[in-house]
C-alpha cells in the first residue's frame, strides 16, 4: 500500500502485506465512516477495507500463541507512525479551514477554484483521496500556507528500509540520515 493512499485504489489492492498497511487501512476505514454521512458512494471503499483488514488480522494475528514479539514490535511501530501521519493531515486540514474562513470561503469554493467536486474537495481536505502538485502550488500561492504543512514528506515504510540498505551499500561517509530524517 502506498503512503498516501488514494480511496479510488482501494479496490486494486489485493491484500494488505504489513502492520503499517494495517494501521494505515484502519485509519482511512475511520475517516470514510465519517464522510460516508456526505458522500454514500464511499460505502463499497470502506466495506473493502474491512474484508482487506479482516483477512490481514485473520492470517496474521488469530492464533494468539503464534504472535511473535517481533510482530508486536512491528504493530507498535505502524500504529506510532500512522499516528504522526495523521497528526501531519490534521494540521494541513486545519491550516487550510482556517485560510477558507479568512477569506469566508467554504470547501466547496476551494473545489471551484481548483476544479473539483464538493464531495472530491473533502476527501482531499481530509487526507483520503490525494492532492495533485498543481493544487497543492495553487493553495500555496493562493492562500500562502506554507509546503512545509502541504506537503507530506513520509517515506514509506519499503522504501526506507531499502534506502537504509542503499545508503549502507553506497559507502558514502558524507551520506548520513538518522533516525528523525528517516521516520514519519
Amino acid at each position: 500500500m502506498k503512503n498516501l493512499i488514494d480511496i479510488r485504489d482501494v479496490n486494486q489492492i489485493k491484500e494488505l502485506r504489513n502492520e503499517y498497511d494495517l494501521e494505515k487501512a484502519s485509519l482511512l476505514a475511520r475517516k470514510l465512516r465519517w464522510m460516508i454521512k456526505e458522500d454514500a458512494s464511499l460505502i463499497p471503499v470502506r466495506e473493502r477495507l474491512l474484508d482487506l483488514m479482516e483477512a490481514y488480522e485473520h492470517k496474521h494475528w488469530r492464533d494468539e500463541s503464534s504472535i511473535s514479539d517481533k510482530q508486536m514490535e512491528d504493530s507498535d511501530k505502524a500504529e506510532e507512525i500512522i499516528n504522526k501521519e495523521n497528526q501531519f493531515y490534521t494540521r494541513r486540514k486545519e491550516a487550510i479551514r482556517k485560510k477558507l474562513k479568512q477569506y469566508d470561503m467554504t470547501q466547496q469554493d476551494l473545489g471551484a477554484l481548483l476544479g473539483h467536486s464538493k464531495s472530491y474537495i473533502s476527501e482531499l481536505v481530509n487526507g483520503v483521496s490525494n492532492f495533485s502538485m498543481k493544487d497543492l502550488v495553487i493553495i500555496h500561492r493562493i492562500f500562502k500556507i506554507s509546503f512545509d504543512v502541504l506537503i507530506p514528506t513520509f517515506i514509506e515504510v519499503e522504501t526506507r528500509d531499502e534506502l537504509k540498505r542503499n545508503i549502507l551499500r553506497l559507502n558514502k561517509p558524507k551520506l548520513k540520515l538518522n533516525k528523525v530524517d528517516l521516520d514519519a
